[in-house]
């Protein structure tokens, strides 16, 4: 086992003694030894009850022969992190988190890993170090949260900016803010929290039911315990991390990605968990994948349907079995079962939730001169009349000066806000962007304005909102060089994003280079400003 080398033999007789000062007994010490990663914290809502799920993944450990040792990992909150400096240090914590783990896992010599995540980048960051690490692992998220009525953290977002333009009063926004988040969880829609638990299930990493069955429900920790017992099976069988997760399981993950309409951050993390495998993913495949996949899914912000709908409907499972063919069937899974098992058992229980809404898939990467490396936008939230759109460009330097003047009325019918200089090293940390389309959204305007960012969107966000543009403008990107009143074409059924503005002209505004602003970093943030890559390449560290 790979703990005997903190356990067995006399030379080991300190290390034993460490143990059982913590009051691990011999009997304890001779068993497998299961890492528990667990990101509980009393800060994030979808990890406030992570002690719970990790007490029930212990009794699955315990009830299956293994020793259960846990250790936890940071968690950022996107929603508390949003629309402020804070924001910086969401995405730049998913390096961090896979690091962390990669430090814990390595100095103490765990036989095999239960991944504990809820929420957005800590899903990923946990996959990536699975993948590097290539222990047998299983993972198990706390759950989403419920939707009442259904409102979602949306619902509030999108409230301030309905409050903003006068089309509600005080009393109905406190309403709303009471309502909206009932409990704890992982926010109630296909957000990017709950695509990368779903994706969880299509990359075979976790078990059914991982990315649905609501955080609250007894069937939460009962899944917990099974997955405590099945991590004993894959180390007895020898089954890691790099067994299940393959090129083709990767082409499963953005095939059920298409199919759910999951968050544009979906992507990006699937790069880095690709390169973290060894293994080619690029943009082009998305739009390979989504021309061929039907998006059978409208969850929030795309639809009025939230994921403890989608659960009763079928969860995962049936959105794959409705794949079918789609999917590569043989696909094997943390379960022990393959991907095609799982399917055969599994039905359609509410069609009004899982049916044909479009025959291709809910992202969609464009190209073009504003992003020749690709831009990416969530196809099936963007409302019919802004799929094929020109507007004058309104130029903002950060989140900051676009959500003033949105706010301030400057936006109007007809403009596509752009908002530069918050890639992933000009953020640094390409911040999401929740409030400057919750905004628009609130005030009505999301089928007349579209947003353009090389930063990101929230999973939240709907309408014509392009994130990710690469090369970003920190990078001399022709996104620095936009000018107010520029026009842009916007044509996401034919994947393309055009500046139109001549070549010649470009040319010559490329000989004045563009001021940039100038922000003061330390620390790690600085550090990771230097570091990370491009958003077309997953924003890793390289």
């Amino acid at each position: 086992m790979n703990s005997d080398s903190i356990k067995s033999g006399a030379e080991n007789a300190p290390k034993r003694s460490l143990l059982k000062s913590m009051g691990y007994t011999d009997e304890q010490l001779c068993r497998p030894i299961i890492g528990i990663v667990n990101s509980f914290n009393e800060i994030v809502p979808g990890h406030i009850h992570l002690q719970s799920i990790a007490r029930a993944v212990k009794d699955g450990v315990l009830m299956c022969g293994g020793t259960p040792m846990e250790f936890n990992t940071i968690g950022v909150c996107d929603g508390l992190a949003m629309g402020h400096e804070g924001m910086k240090y969401s995405l730049s914590s998913r390096e961090v988190i896979a690091d962390s783990i990669e430090c814990m896992v390595r100095a103490h010599c765990f036989d095999a890993l239960v991944f504990i995540p809820n929420c957005d980048k800590i899903v990923p960051a946990m996959l990536m170090a699975a993948a590097r690490l290539n222990l047998p692992a299983v993972f198990v998220s706390g759950g989403p949260m419920l939707s009442i009525d259904g409102m979602d953290l949306n619902t509030v977002f999108e409230a301030v900016g309905s409050s903003k333009a006068g089309l509600i009063d005080e009393a109905e926004l406190f309403r709303i803010e009471e309502s909206a988040c009932p409990g704890c969880g992982s926010c109630s829609g296909m957000f990017t929290a709950n695509s990368m638990n779903c994706l969880c299930e299509a990359l075979g990493m976790a078990l059914p039911g991982n990315g649905t069955v609501p955080a609250v429900y007894a069937e939460r920790l009962r899944l917990a315990k099974t997955a405590g017992c099945r991590v004993m099976a894959l180390l007895r069988e020898n089954v890691r991390p790099s067994d299940i997760m393959s090129a083709t399981t990767l082409q499963n993950a953005l095939t059920v990605d298409m199919a759910l309409g999951c968050s544009t951050n979906s992507a990006l993390h699937l790069l880095a968990v690709a390169h973290e495998l060894g293994i080619e993913l690029s943009l082009n495949m998305i739009n390979e994948i989504s021309s061929k996949t039907p998006n059978l899914c409208r969850l929030a912000p795309a639809g009025g349907h939230h994921m403890q709908d989608l659960h009763f409907a079928g969860g995962v499972s049936a959105v794959m079995k409705a794949l079918g063919s789609r999917l590569c069937g043989e696909a094997i899974t943390a379960s022990g079962l393959t991907i095609g098992e799982i399917c055969e058992t599994a039905r359609i229980k509410d069609e009004t939730v899982i049916h044909e809404y479009s025959p291709t898939g809910g992202l969609a990467v464009l190209f073009g001169n504003l992003a020749p490396n690709g831009a990416i936008v969530k196809r099936s939230a963007v409302k019919r009349e802004m799929l094929d759109f020109t507007g004058s460009a309104k130029v903002f330097d950060s989140e900051e000066l676009a959500i003033s003047a949105i706010y301030g009325g400057e936006v109007k019918t007809g403009d596509v806000v752009v908002i530069r200089y918050e890639g992933p090293a000009g953020g640094p940390g390409m911040r999401e962007m929740l409030s400057p389309t919750s905004a628009i959204a609130g005030m009505g305007l999301d089928s007349e304005v579209a947003l353009i960012t090389d930063g990101r969107f929230s999973g939240a966000t709907r309408g014509a909102a392009i994130g990710h543009v690469s090369p970003e403008a920190a990078a001399d990107g022709l996104i620095a060089y936009v000018r107010d009143g520029d026009k842009i074409h916007i044509d996401i059924q034919n994947y393309a994003i055009t500046l139109l503005v001549s070549d010649e002209e470009l040319e010559e505004r490329r000989k004045t280079p563009p001021s940039r602003p100038q922000r003061e970093l330390s620390g790690y943030i600085k550090r990771y400003a230097a570091a990370v890559s491009s958003a077309d390449r997953g924003a890793v560290i390289c």
